[in-house]
């Protein structure tokens, strides 16, 4: 087939998030089908190292985005009926090339992921189409709206109510549509019911993130991510205030290091307090989470899956984490990590790991084996090729049973 797979981030180097998922299905893909990838990128130099995605696929196409162009497309939607979510992702380049690039290769399937970059393909109707929401960007928004003052919150409420309402919307106008977890999935469902839809789970590289024999240390605790990602922002401040001394009155060399890429100032000045470290951008994550003895994601705001977590356990590290985010893991609490949500649950499940290095070693040991036997990425890309057979079953009745895609 021909493919046009259309993201939100241009999906390389898979460093990030929102990049990991998409280049891994580009590249499991393009192994019998020729792909052609269009995205967006936040500067020439972030468009420049994404050259390296053409190893992968037949063709890429990068419209270059400025900051405050796509702010201005954002605010100018705030009144509207139209999320900002979807001004910040939108390119009058970008959405001329894709109905030029259709025009002249005529796709067999449209593959398109995360739902703001949907209106790039939404009202073409001659080739196969799926969306992968990923995660419902919409719950997301609504949950922000509980953490933020008054009044930013009515404007996260609204954002998130309007995101609803285009994903419903949205869901319509695709043969298919999948999410990353069976949460995700549920959700998507109860907004769209009778929608033809699927899940496929993340995936962790289990060789990168391996364990490499070397010892870690008892007092240490990581956490990894993004720190200009508010989720994680939250997350490490109230780690940092409830929980942390908790663990330091029990373990007082306890310390915390959080590795992540451009902190805040506010987690910068978490760096200041006993025991805690802020890396800020560092070449690998993995010499930190190895060499600590357990990583920490209490996430109170999580959609879809923490790579995080994934990667963590993949590296034979055990995980304490919130209900919320052990959610969007295919795994079972207490058997390949520990869940809590309370101050106290949380660092009584830290400090049992510090402390018992046999427990930690059987904890570390079924969280990696469950990683390969469930979070495996060709496991997930061969549920995503029944994914869109099955898709072109469902545009073929949708068409009144007209051909189906080739293969």
């Amino acid at each position: 087939m021909k493919i046009l797979y259309v993201c939100h981030r241009f999906p390389f180097p898979p460093k990030r998030g929102g990049k990991i998922r998409p280049f891994n299905m580009i590249k499991h893909l393009s192994q019998q089908h020729e792909v052609h990838v269009c995205s967006l990128a936040r500067s020439a130099a972030e468009a420049d190292e994404g050259k390296g995605l053409r190893e992968f696929c037949a063709h890429t196409e990068c419209a270059v985005v400025s900051k405050p162009w796509q702010t201005l497309r954002m605010i100018i939607r705030l009144p509207v009926p139209t999320p900002s979510s979807m001004g910040y992702f939108y390119s009058p380049e970008l959405k001329q090339r894709i109905r030029q690039l259709h025009a002249e290769h005529r796709y067999d399937l449209i593959f398109v992921h995360c739902s703001s970059v949907a209106q790039y393909v939404e009202d073409i109707d001659d080739a196969v189409k799926v969306l992968d929401f990923g995660d419902m960007d919409s719950q997301k928004w609504l949950e922000y709206a509980h953490y933020k003052p008054f009044p930013l919150n009515l404007g996260y409420w609204w954002e998130g109510k309007k995101m609803e309402r285009a994903e419903r919307r949205l869901s319509r106008k695709f043969d298919y549509c999948t999410a990353t977890t069976r949460m995700e999935l549920a959700t998507l469902r109860e907004l769209s019911p009778g929608l033809a839809s699927d899940w496929f789970p993340n995936g962790v590289n289990s060789s990168v993130f391996a364990p490499d024999g070397s010892d870690y240390d008892d007092d240490t605790i990581s956490f990894i991510g993004r720190m200009d990602y508010y989720p994680n922002q939250e997350c490490m401040v109230r780690f940092c205030k409830d929980v942390l001394p908790k663990i330091q009155a029990v373990r007082p060399s306890a310390k915390l290091v959080i590795v992540g890429a451009d902190p805040s100032a506010e987690i910068r000045a978490l760096g200041k307090l006993p025991g805690v470290i802020v890396t800020g951008s560092v070449p690998e994550v993995q010499p930190y989470v190895r060499r600590s003895a357990v990583m920490v994601a209490p996430l109170a705001i999580a959609r879809g899956t923490q790579n995080k977590i994934l990667e963590a356990l993949a590296m034979g590290v055990p995980v304490v984490t919130s209900s919320l985010a052990a959610d969007g893991v295919d795994c079972v609490a207490g058997e390949h990590l520990l869940v809590a949500d309370s101050a106290n649950d949380i660092a009584a499940a830290v400090l049992s790991l510090m402390q018992d290095r046999n427990k930690r070693q059987q904890l570390a040991e079924a969280g990696r084996a469950r990683m390969l036997s469930h979070h495996h990425w060709p496991q997930s890309m061969l549920r995503l090729d029944a994914i869109l057979a099955e898709a072109q079953k469902q545009a073929s009745l949708r068409r009144g049973n007209a051909a189906p895609a080739r293969a």
